[in-house]
């Protein structure tokens, strides 16, 4: 999959020449980070925070954001004592609503609805993996179309789900308090505490919800600078996730993890940007020695954002694992968002 990312830089990289052969000025179109997550089954269900930006809702102000994720996963793996399968797609789509308290506080909410099933694109990632010359895993010689989420291990089956299905998942209450806003002509440099707690709305039997109620506190920050050549910008965030006891490999999970996000982009004009992030965090399982459930996750993010009329903003972007087996093979990501 590293050869993906590689090709999707480059290809950036020539709609870039293509589109922006002399310099220009681009000071409102700021670099943000996706807001996505790392999309495996056993991951998604808990509270770790898609919302990292640095920028806190002004007073009397509602930003609104419907995201989607799709993620195709395949991954067998086992030893003497454990084996996991995660054949199958998920859709994953998020309503989620802040508003603006007074000039330091935001208060929101996020409503996702998740499907899982056997999907469509087996056939089409085979044919790319074929085509540049990847690794397949063995998705080529398996069953297409299949949803079969499974694990056992010392003998007992722990985890089955093979029926597709669709519903709400946990919602999420979250807050936002603004630590630095310093907004000139040339820069816009931002700091900002955020919080959130995971309510256990969703039907954890059938993955759409943990079943825990989780509590994470990050602390966001972004630099924007905006030059004749475009507004360059880095952004990063770091935080911890506290979790209760849920119903998913219950005796397995962990109470305790750590996120992180760091990213950095380029808007060559007003109306578009080029970015690239990286997901991080730590095992939500412990006790197995394979990759899928204990080992650290980290996904890499490339794409970019386009400013619609009527201040709509779109986020369009692809990730993979970089460690590979941590996350989903790939997952695509649309955002779309706007300010009344």
């Amino acid at each position: 999959m590293k050869q993906t990312a590689i090709l999707m830089y480059r290809l950036a990289a020539l709609v870039l020449l293509v589109c922006c052969p002399l310099p220009c000025l681009a000071a409102d179109m700021e670099i943000t980070p996706f807001r996505t997550v790392n999309q495996s089954p056993l991951v998604q269900i808990f509270g770790l925070p898609a919302e990292t930006s640095a920028t806190i809702t002004p007073a009397g102000r509602l930003a609104v954001n419907l995201t989607q994720d799709i993620a195709s996963e395949y991954t067998v793996s086992g030893t003497s004592s454990e084996e996991v399968i995660l054949d199958g797609e998920s859709y994953r789509w998020t309503l989620a609503a802040r508003y603006g308290i007074n000039e330091r506080f935001e208060a929101g909410v996020e409503i996702p609805y998740i499907l899982y099933g056997g999907g469509f694109m087996d056939g089409l990632i085979i044919d790319w993996h074929r085509t540049f010359g990847l690794h397949q895993g063995g998705r080529d010689t398996a069953v297409k179309g299949r949803l079969n989420y499974r694990y056992t291990k010392n003998g007992v089956e722990k985890l089955r789900m093979e029926q597709a299905g669709s519903g709400i998942g946990d919602i999420v209450l979250s807050g936002g308090m603004k630590l630095i806003d310093d907004h000139g002509s040339a820069a816009h440099d931002s700091l900002a505490l955020r919080s959130s707690i995971k309510l256990p709305t969703g039907d954890s039997g059938s993955l759409r919800g943990s079943g825990s109620t989780d509590f994470s506190l990050s602390l966001c920050g972004s630099m924007n600078n905006f030059t004749e050549w475009g507004s360059l910008g880095v952004f990063g965030s770091l935080g911890g996730l506290a979790m209760t006891r849920g119903d998913v490999l219950a005796d397995q999970q962990n109470h305790l993890a750590g996120f992180g996000t760091l990213g950095l982009g380029w808007g060559p004009a007003e109306w578009i940007s080029f970015k690239v992030q990286i997901n991080a965090h730590t095992p939500i399982y412990h006790d197995s020695s394979l990759d899928e459930l204990s080992q650290t996750a980290v996904m890499l993010v490339g794409g970019g954002a386009l400013k619609l009329p009527g201040g709509y903003l779109l986020d369009i972007g692809v990730s993979e694992d970089i460690a590979v087996t941590t996350a989903p093979d790939v997952a695509f990501h649309l955002g779309l968002s706007k300010r009344f």
